[in-house]
């Protein structure tokens, strides 16, 4: 039932009706959208929540769903015409003769005059943080005049379950005056982490906890990345009211450690990291038959090897025991050589990141050292054990890739169009190495399948299904192969979707 043409169905004609039958296996807040060319950039998105079987762990006396999402009157044919046309048209932040003098101001001028030449000579600026900026900021549809309000009695504990529906926007999120509890991400619960702040990807999800203790206006403050805008809501004890609206934040710029220049800093964690190799390719293979196991249940494969992927693995809940391995006279299974890819630069890669670096504690661009606790992924921790305890057989290596001047987006070097799929064994149990070669965020979503961040959480690592991948750094994710199918694994960046950063992961 996932709904990618040409992928996993052909497509809802117009006029046509088209009847979504799946089991309900989990429980969180989730969010959908078309899949077909750009309606999701001219709206077709929507919240779906799924509530617990019996009580909620997470308790709380109400809650709002929070969506957001970037609104433009242009045509997003046009944007894209645009983007391949001059990738920094919408970027309305280029330094100039002004930005020069100011840097030699701060800096000297040696420095600076070196620092443009650096710049200029890879075609590169520090500025590019967006494809596109100019966009309307909304939340839940309503731009920030419009002050969406929620409401609430002093003490209540509320439950705000943030979305980023949105199409090209990173938000960094923060309720002046509140602190927040993330106690959930891409629909798993999480160990409560109280922060000031968060960056939310492109599609990714966070269910927050906060608790009002005063009779005001609070209010909700998404800012973009790069400060060009900002959506806004309020919470509040009654209609009409309004908390005060903080100033944006200095808009970021890259730095040599998102170029992969920034020395061997960050490499903490990562000498211990097994190698890398690209997984077997194979032929294609017909559409995934859904098939309902019960929601929370233990599987009843753990322990038995030969039974594995014959039913889903259920979500990490209450109840759900951790999956043996294999049996103790057994030797461990081995992972597979690795065979690491091999880049040249050329008209599809303008950057190989030469040293890459272990980034999950650190905020991101704009938001390291600005004064305030930000949540981090090294700072999730699952609620329950995930259940497949099993190590992975394999490694599966992709460099993020791209050519910023000509608009090129791809995986290893490649466009979606020419690449081969990735075949995976229903049943096994993998390794993505995402390596990021390019100087911008990546939110990678993967279809079909749970993604376990490797953040050191051992079997506590948090279940998500899009992560975000920082300029020059390297992330690596857990996934049981245990739904058959053909599943899109893609940039939630609509543009460089469109570009080609897009593969199938076929299960069979």
């Amino acid at each position: 039932m996932d709904g990618v043409p040409g992928l996993s169905f052909r497509g809802i004609a117009p006029g046509e009706t088209f009847v979504y039958r799946f089991p309900i296996r989990q429980n969180g807040t989730y969010w959908y959208h078309s899949h077909s060319g750009f309606e999701e950039q001219t709206g077709l998105i929507g919240a779906l929540v799924i509530e617990p079987r019996g009580s909620d762990p997470i308790a709380c006396d109400r809650e709002y769903v929070v969506l957001l999402s970037d609104w433009t009157d242009a045509n997003p044919e046009a944007i894209y015409s645009n983007l391949k046309e001059d990738s920094e048209y919408y970027n309305f932040h280029r330094r100039t003769a002004a930005t020069f003098f100011s840097g030699v101001r701060a800096q000297g001028l040696r420095r600076t005059v070196a620092d443009r030449l650096m710049w200029g000579r890879m075609n590169m600026t520090p500025t590019d943080i967006s494809d596109v900026s100019g966009y309307t900021f909304l939340l839940n549809g309503s731009p920030p005049d419009s002050n969406w309000t929620g409401q609430f009695r002093p003490g209540e504990r509320i439950r705000l379950r943030f979305i980023n529906g949105s199409s090209d926007t990173f938000f960094d999120v923060r309720i002046p005056g509140l602190t927040m509890s993330v106690v959930a991400a891409d629909g798993n619960e999480l160990e409560p982490a109280p922060v000031d702040e968060f960056r939310m990807g492109v599609a990714e999800v966070y269910d927050i906890i906060v608790q009002p203790n005063q009779e005001t206006a609070y209010t909700i403050f998404a800012q973009s990345e790069d400060r060009s805008g900002y959506a806004r809501g309020t919470l509040a004890p009654r209609p009409g009211m309004q908390g005060p609206i903080p100033p944006m934040d200095i808009r970021p710029e890259r730095t040599m450690v998102d170029m992969g220049r920034g020395g061997m800093a960050g490499m903490r964690g990562m000498k211990d990291m097994p190698g890398t190799g690209m997984s077997s390719m194979g032929p294609e293979m017909a559409p995934a038959n859904s098939r309902p196991t019960t929601s929370h249940s233990t599987p009843e494969m753990a322990g038995k090897e030969n039974s594995l992927g014959t039913t889903p693995f259920p979500q990490p809940w209450t109840d759900t025991q951790r999956l043996i391995s294999s049996p103790r006279t057994e030797e461990p299974s081995k992972l597979e050589p690795s065979n690491p890819v091999h880049l040249h630069l050329g008209p599809r890669v303008d950057m190989i990141s030469a040293h890459v670096t272990e980034r999950l504690s650190e905020a991101g661009d704009g938001l390291n050292g600005a004064g305030r606790k930000v949540l981090t992924y090294a700072d999730l921790r699952a609620r329950y054990p995930g259940v497949d305890g099993r190590p992975p057989v394999k490694e599966i290596e992709l460099h993020l890739t791209g050519n910023m001047e000509r608009f090129i987006w791809g995986f290893n070097g490649e466009r979606s169009s020419p690449a081969e799929p990735i075949e995976l064994k229903l049943g096994d149990r993998v390794r993505f190495v995402l390596i990021n070669d390019t100087m911008m965020e990546h939110p990678i979503h993967l279809h079909g399948l749970w993604s376990e961040l490797e953040n050191g959480q051992g079997e506590f690592n948090p279940y998500k299904h899009t992560v975000i991948v920082k300029p020059s750094e390297r992330v690596s994710w857990l996934v049981s192969a245990d739904t058959p199918g053909r599943w899109a694994l893609h940039c939630h960046l609509l543009y460089h979707m469109e570009a080609g950063m897009f593969r199938t992961v076929m299960v069979s």
